[in-house]
């Protein structure tokens, strides 16, 4: 059966996700929080996860099923600039085409036709290629896939999805600073590994609450709270 109503633990995950990442970025504003980069470790795994429940949810007779691929894909390229221009010296694409290529993958899983797997296959290929210019390299690609082979087994299984969290963060660096006794690091590398099963468990006892659905306009989020801390910064300096 076709689902029309909201979720509103799905809702709540988004927009928890949103706040994350915000606050990773609140970083490069030009204040002293190293400590946000911990809250920042949630935002990516919880996209993930949201995807993969959207995923879980759709039948497949939706006709407009691949337009979630095309707005990752213009908005992909409408947020490069706002990007670029707040990051200093970016040495990966904004976080957008690796949730494009993670959605192919994490399809191919729930749709498993030839014309899905092919694109699955290429989607790998073209991460491993360019691991060095995507934002959470291969391992990024793979979450959402990973996310959704978990998202109704139960919760121990989010331990696969953490591992595969861990790797996409440059895991070497948390682990050379732990061993220096960053606690930065320390808490870093822990929330990568939790992350998963935080959002699983909030997704399977939240249901009771009710925050602003997030449609397609959020997809404008993403470029606009960089020009938004970008603004902050400039008045800032």
């Amino acid at each position: 059966m076709h689902m029309t109503h909201r979720d509103g633990a799905l809702d709540l995950l988004k927009w928890l996700a949103l706040l994350s990442m915000v606050l990773d970025h609140l970083r490069y504003v030009g204040f002293s929080a190293d400590w946000l980069y911990v809250p920042g470790r949630l935002a990516f795994p919880w996209f993930c996860l949201a995807m993969a429940a959207n995923l879980a949810r759709d039948t497949g007779a939706r006709p407009d099923r691949w337009r979630y691929l095309g707005w990752l894909a213009l908005f992909s390229a409408v947020s490069e600039i706002p990007y670029r221009l707040f990051i200093p010296d970016p040495d990966t694409l904004n976080v957008m085409p690796t949730l494009a290529l993670g959605l192919l993958v994490a399809r191919s899983w729930r749709f498993p036709t030839l014309q899905s797997r092919l694109v699955a296959a290429a989607a790998v290929v073209l991460a491993a290629l360019f691991t060095d210019r995507l934002m959470f390299g291969f391992f990024g690609v793979l979450l959402p896939l990973a996310m959704l082979w978990v998202i109704r087994r139960p919760w121990y299984f989010s331990l696969l999805p953490g591992l595969v969290c861990l790797a996409g963060n440059q895991w070497e660096v948390l682990v050379y600073s732990m061993r220096l006794g960053n606690g930065v690091a320390m808490l870093g590398f822990a929330t990568c590994l939790i992350a998963p099963w935080l959002g699983l468990f909030l997704l399977r006892h939240a249901h009771g609450v009710k925050p602003p659905p997030m449609r397609r306009w959020a997809y404008a989020l993403y470029p606009g709270h960089f020009l938004l801390l970008l603004l902050v910064r400039t008045i800032a300096a």
